[in-house]
C-alpha cells in the first residue's frame, strides 16, 4: 500500500475524497486476517463495485478465501485497489481491478463486460459503490450533489445489475449495500439516505422479479462502519465520535460486516433467502 501524505489531509482532519486507506490515522480492519474459508464459493466469479477498500475490500477477500475469483470496480484509488487485488491473489484466486466512474452508465456496462471477459463468466454481483456529502441544512444540497449522489448510489446499481442479468446463470446472487440511513433517515445525509431507501425498495422488487430464475437478491444495510469514506466526508469532530451512539459504543470494522455478504452469496447458506435486508447495527434495534 502507498504511504499516506500530509498533503492529503486538511487541518480539520478530512482526508482527500474519495479516501485512501493510507491517509487514515486509524486504518480499518478490512483484510479478513484469520478468516478461514470452507469452499462456499468455489468456482464462482464475483463483481464488487466499490471494492478497493473498506467493506468492498473485506468482502472481496472473504469471497476469495471461499474460492471465488473477484473483479473490483473502483473510482480512482489505484493503490488501495492494487492492494486488494494482492490480497485476493494471496488467497489463491484471480483478482481484476476495474477503474472508472460508476456515475457513468456506460462505464457500469463496461465493468460487467470486462468482468465476464476476464473471469470467464459472472455468478455474484455486489453493488457496493457509494458517495456521501453531509450537510447541516437540506437547502445546502446543490442540484449537482443531488444528481451525483443518485448516480453513484442507486443508478449504478440499476445499470450494473441490468447489464449483468444476461450473464448471470439461474441460481446466482445479487447483493446490494444499503444503510441504516435508508431505513430510518439521517438529517445530515438526506440525499444519501434517500438513495439507500431506494436500494431497499430495489432489492425487494428485484427479488420478486427474479424469483422465477432463482436469482436471489438481498441487501446488507449496516450501521456505522469505519471506512475511508468517513474521514473523507466528515470533519474531525464528527469522525472522532463516529459510531459512539450505538449500544456497542463503536463503529463496525469492515471485517465484521463481510461475513453477511458471504452468507447471501452462498447458496448453501441462504438458498431460501431473497428480498431480505440484513442490518448489522451494533445492538441498535428498529421499530416494526
Amino acid at each position: 500500500m502507498a504511504d499516506g501524505s500530509d498533503d492529503n489531509v486538511t487541518p480539520d482532519g478530512v482526508i482527500a475524497y474519495p479516501g485512501h486507506t493510507a491517509d487514515m490515522a486509524e486504518p480499518p480492519m478490512d483484510e479478513m486476517h484469520g478468516y478461514v474459508g470452507t469452499g462456499l464459493l468455489a468456482g464462482k466469479r464475483a463483481l464488487i463495485t466499490g471494492g478497493d477498500s473498506g467493506i468492498g475490500r473485506a468482502v472481496a477477500v472473504a469471497f476469495a478465501k471461499e474460492g471465488a475469483d473477484v473483479a473490483i470496480a473502483y473510482l480512482s484509488e489505484a493503490a488501495d485497489a492494487a492492494h486488494t487485488v494482492s490480497l485476493i491473489e494471496a488467497a489463491g484466486q484471480k483478482g481484476v481491478p476495474l477503474e472508472g466512474d460508476l456515475a457513468d452508465p456506460g462505464h457500469c456496462r463496461d465493468v460487467v463486460e470486462r468482468t465476464v471477459e476476464q473471469l470467464g463468466g459472472l455468478d455474484i454481483v455486489v453493488n457496493n459503490a457509494a458517495f456521501q456529502a453531509p450537510v447541516d441544512d437540506f437547502t445546502e444540497i446543490s442540484d449537482e450533489q443531488w444528481r451525483h449522489t443518485f448516480a453513484v448510489n442507486i443508478d449504478s446499481f440499476f445499470h450494473v445489475t441490468k447489464a449483468a442479468l444476461k450473464h448471470l446463470p439461474d441460481g446466482s446472487a445479487i447483493i446490494n449495500t444499503g444503510s441504516i440511513n435508508g431505513l430510518r433517515g439521517n438529517k445530515t445525509l438526506m440525499d444519501y439516505s434517500a438513495t439507500k431507501g431506494a436500494v431497499t425498495a430495489l432489492t425487494y422488487s428485484l427479488a420478486q422479479s427474479l424469483a422465477p430464475r432463482n436469482i436471489r437478491v438481498n441487501c446488507v444495510a449496516p450501521g456505522p462502519v469505519w471506512t475511508p469514506l468517513i474521514p473523507a466526508t466528515m470533519d474531525a469532530e464528527r469522525t472522532s465520535s463516529f459510531g459512539e451512539h450505538v449500544p456497542m459504543g463503536r463503529p463496525a470494522q469492515p471485517d465484521e460486516i463481510a461475513p453477511s455478504y458471504v452468507f447471501f452469496a452462498s447458496g448453501r447458506l441462504s438458498s431460501y433467502y431473497s428480498g431480505e435486508v440484513l442490518a448489522p447495527l451494533g445492538g441498535e434495534t428498529l421499530p416494526g
